[in-house]
């Protein structure tokens, strides 16, 4: 909290506040005051400080529902924990821990308290602004507070109050909606010493009590298995040809023992946490797991010999009070899974023989909550530190539903019981959180660190080319990634998957029509972030009224001509069907495997309910597919689309050629080398496209943009991503452009002329439309304008008798569609509306040029 003034006592109301990630396929609660799941969350807000519902939304908040809208909790509470030695004294604050509910998190007064919303989804709204995710939720909390709140309670060893660390933190979660990011919440935490102290011996932990179960379910706490995952396979996409690469996740995770498949709101998914950024490479980890009861002898936990600990409450599980907490999170164990309790002998050379009238009951699921802690740290006065972590949902994890009765109800199996769950889907979200969280193979800092790669010889994918008559298109999408970058370079991107940059574009209006040039060097060169392939798919057009995403309406489309394989599983998870491996072939491509070929082999005849067999490479290798486009395969100028090569004969320019800026083009590129491939103003001329809007109404301006789109990632369940058709998009009158010199006297004109109060302008959608008047009132929404102006000029209005109304400069890029055109909004110098009259106008150039001409005004 901010100190009052010395002599003057300061109320203590803090802004409490939780709010819901729901923009994804998990639905997560956070607070400010550093918890996340509105299961304590909602105990200590609803009980203890009034708060029942989303404070930005008013909406009924989940715990951690996954998928959203199943009616599932897979999180009762998670909590931040951070432990240190200060002085001789051994402190932790947490946002919560079970049983005894402390809270010893807590947020400022309001406004210093209150959390932030941002998003990156509408660019027109003030939370865009420094936005990082499609959902983003800041918040600041200390743990300052000793009194004057609920929740600080005694420590239940020391009997004393809460002793704070005197730390703040900033945390900062991130949620998307893409498929490649829906089932996970990234979380950014800033943490910093403002106390007088140096902190030493620092810990830092995520405490989680899951409770999973549907809302039909009174019994979930009381069934639930954790353990750590901490390698799987690479997934194919990453590891070329490859199998025999492992990546290590480090997940601490939990799940409901059999995934309830039988009842009406079943939980067959699993939710856990990894940890993606730590304040030092080389840093101790524990994990520790625990079941809770109010009954002491009930209370148990792993332990190992060694490190084994009285924790005076007379249970052997839950670390109350702060020695205790503390012990936890340094004790540097990674504690067994939980379903192997039952198996620990008693002459176990590591582990304490667990209590057997407990240990067959905790082995089929329990009251469980688990710890995942590292360290240690220093962290001296003023000192900030990082952690970053990920909460993953992972689906399909249990998919038999008589798993859980055969193999540890009836039977104590536990090594059949993993055969017969699956952590595909897990491991790889937690792998997309990590890459989101840092891109690999991407230089963030421009040092020449990119991260850790493999090299796969044997991965050896095919450049293609993609033919488009009468010309070819060189894509390079696939490539062959001898190197393969499965880790970042340590530095934060939050940063995910995106499509191709957009084109560069420009407008040149003519009276009823616009031309739109656009260039697309950048878009079919760059690779995506994460596969390092050249994804580029196509390119739209969209035509507006304004700028809003509501009135941008597709009127031309352009793409690549090429075919998705689907192929028959017989094994596919849930039932056999059809699949997308493989990214998008070319029509030679196909015909060249699939049609010995044959030119008039056409894919298209090869359906679901007609596919195409296909023996080759002996046994084992039959397969079935059918194929259908990618896109719309638009790729046929006039026949297709009105998207066309403006050079279609143009040969492609060397490779070198593709990093030149235009700048540098046309500074150091010889003169024959500029005329042969490359535009006057420095584009290269290969990748030139023109597209002719027609008929459009010249008194209208329109709003005109270029996107990008790639064809994703198939094998990872990527869709097509496509650049915003709001972000960058030109606007552009319909009118011929002024005649140069000195010819433009007699071609400036205003309209409407005569503006009338009647004329429903506004109704009509001639005026109010762009965002800086929209929301104004009706009179302050009213409009002239002034065509074929030239670039730089004066307008000056006049009454009759010669007093100045309103003064405009005009000085406009003539590059830019609006060089020509220019507003007044009927009000006058002194900001009051214009009366009736008749007013005349100048218009005076840069040269000394001046034409003039008469305003009717009837309001």
């Amino acid at each position: 909290m901010r100190p009052a003034p010395a002599g003057v006592s300061q109320a203590i109301s803090p802004a409490y506040c939780i709010a819901a990630h729901n923009v994804g396929k998990i639905a997560l609660s956070v607070t400010n005051y550093g918890i996340f799941g509105a299961g304590a969350a909602g105990v200590t807000s609803a009980y203890i400080k009034g708060l029942s519902v989303d404070c930005f939304t008013g909406a009924q908040l989940p715990d951690c529902e996954y998928p959203k809208g199943s009616g599932t909790e897979y999180l009762y509470s998670g909590n931040f924990w951070i432990g240190a030695v200060v002085g001789r004294d051994t402190l932790v604050s947490v946002g919560a821990d079970g049983w005894q509910m402390d809270q010893e998190f807590n947020p400022d007064n309001a406004p210093f308290g209150n959390m932030i919303y941002r998003s990156i989804m509408d660019p027109s709204r003030p939370e865009f602004d420094n936005a990082v995710s499609e959902q983003d939720f800041i918040a600041k909390y200390t743990d300052t507070l000793t009194s004057g709140v609920a929740g600080l309670r005694q420590d239940f060893i020391d009997g004393r109050p809460h002793r704070p660390l005197h730390i703040e933190v900033n945390e900062r979660s991130y949620a998307w909606s893409y498929s490649y990011a829906e089932d996970f919440v990234l979380f950014d935490y800033s943490i910093t010493n403002i106390g007088r102290n140096r902190l030493t011996r620092v810990y830092m932990g995520v405490y989680v009590d899951a409770d999973v179960g549907g809302l039909d379910n009174d019994n979930r706490p009381n069934d639930d298995l954790c353990g750590f995952l901490f390698d799987v396979p690479s997934p194919k996409v990453f590891s070329g040809n490859c199998t025999e690469f492992r990546d290590t996740v480090n997940l601490a995770w939990i799940a409901d023992n059999d995934g309830d498949l039988s009842r009406d709101i079943p939980v067959p998914n699993i939710t856990g946490t990894r940890i993606v950024r730590t304040p030092a490479e080389t840093l101790d980890v524990s994990f520790n797991w625990w079941v809770g009861n109010v009954d002491a002898s009930r209370d148990f936990g792993p332990q190992t010999i060694a490190k084994a600990r009285d924790l005076g409450t007379g249970g052997e599980g839950t670390p109350e009070g702060d020695r205790n907490k503390y012990a936890f999170m340094r004790n540097k164990e990674f504690d067994y899974d939980q379903i192997y309790t039952a198996s620990i002998p008693v002459d176990d050379p590591v582990w304490r023989y667990p209590n057997q009238r407990l240990a067959r009951d905790v082995s089929k699921g329990f009251d469980t909550r688990y710890l995942l802690s590292f360290g240690p740290f220093t962290l001296d006065p003023g000192q900030t530190v990082p952690i970053s972590l990920a909460y993953v949902g992972g689906e399909h994890f249990h998919v038999d539903r008589n798993n859980g009765k055969d193999n540890l109800v009836d039977n104590y199996r536990p090594e059949l019981w993993y055969k017969n769950v699956d952590f595909t889907d897990f491991a790889l979200n937690s792998m997309w959180a990590s890459w989101l969280y840092d891109n690999p193979g991407y230089d963030t800092d421009d040092d020449g660190y990119r991260g850790k790669f493999r090299v796969c010889p044997d991965s050896v994918q095919v450049y293609d080319t993609i033919s488009i008559d009468p010309l070819v298109i060189d894509t390079s999408w696939a490539q062959a990634p001898d190197t393969l970058y499965y880790q970042g370079d340590n530095v934060p991107d939050f940063r995910g998957a995106s499509p191709p940059p957009a084109p560069n574009f420009w407008l040149e209006p003519s009276n009823g029509r616009i031309r739109v040039r656009f260039n697309g060097t950048r878009s079919e060169n760059t690779e995506d972030v994460f596969s390092h392939v050249k994804d580029f798919e196509g390119y739209r057009v969209y035509l507006g009224l304004d700028e809003r995403p509501s009135s941008q309406m597709l009127v031309e489309s352009f793409d690549v001509q090429d075919f998705n394989k689907y192929v028959f599983n017989q094994a596919k998870p849930g039932g056999a069907g059809w699949e997308l491996h493989d990214n998008p072939f070319t029509l030679s491509r196909l015909q060249a495997l699939y049609g010995s070929g044959s030119t008039a082999w056409d894919p298209l005849q090869f359906t679901p309910n007609h596919p195409f067999l296909y023996q080759g490479g002996g046994a084992g290798n039959d397969s079935m597919f059918y194929f259908a486009k990618q896109d719309y395969n638009n790729w046929r100028p006039g026949v297709d689309t009105r998207i066309r090569r403006t050079f279609p004969d143009e040969p492609m320019p060397p490779v070198a050629y593709l990093g030149y800026r235009p700048d540098s083009a046309l500074a150091t590129l010889p003169s024959d080398t500029l005329q042969k491939y490359f535009m006057p103003d420095g584009w290269l001329k290969y990748y030139e496209y023109e597209v002719v809007l027609e008929p459009l109404l010249p008194t209208v301006p329109y709003y005109v943009n270029v996107t990008a789109f790639d064809f994703g990632s198939p094998s990872s369940g990527l869709a097509s991503l496509e650049t915003s058709p709001t972000i960058g998009s030109k606007v552009a009158f319909p009118q011929g452009p002024p005649p140069a010199g000195d010819t433009w006297k007699d071609s400036v004109y205003v309209y409407p002329n005569p503006y009338r109060i009647n004329g429903n302008y506004l109704a009509d959608g001639f005026e109010g439309r762009d965002a800086n008047t929209r929301d104004n009132a009706p009179d302050r929404k009213r409009m002239v304008n002034f065509a074929n102006l030239p670039p730089t000029c004066t307008i000056r209005i006049y009454t009759l008798d010669g007093d100045l109304v309103k003064e405009i400069n005009h000085k406009v890029d003539p590059a830019d569609p609006l060089s020509s055109h220019d507003r007044w909004d009927l009000i006058t110098r002194n900001t009051q509306l214009v009366v009736s009259g008749l007013y005349y106008w100048t218009v005076e150039d840069d040269k000394g040029n001046v034409q003039i001409g008469k305003l009717v005004v009837i309001m």
